[in-house]
């Protein structure tokens, strides 16, 4: 399941995978500039939640 997330995180240019050839596997992800670009506005969604939270 977490897999299939990452490749289409990946897919839609929002992850970057980076593999290290070694022994044990070692693969890291990061966010995009893409991904990046997103961050404003999900805050802007979580600060309207809280707003129009019901009591």
């Amino acid at each position: 399941m977490l897999t299939n997330q990452l490749q289409e995180l990946e897919r839609d240019v929002l992850v970057h995978r980076e593999v290290y050839p070694q022994v044990a596997a070692k693969i890291e992800y990061s966010l995009t500039k893409l991904a990046d670009s997103l961050i404003p506005i999900l805050l802007s969604l979580k600060d309207w939640g809280k707003t129009h939270l019901l009591p």
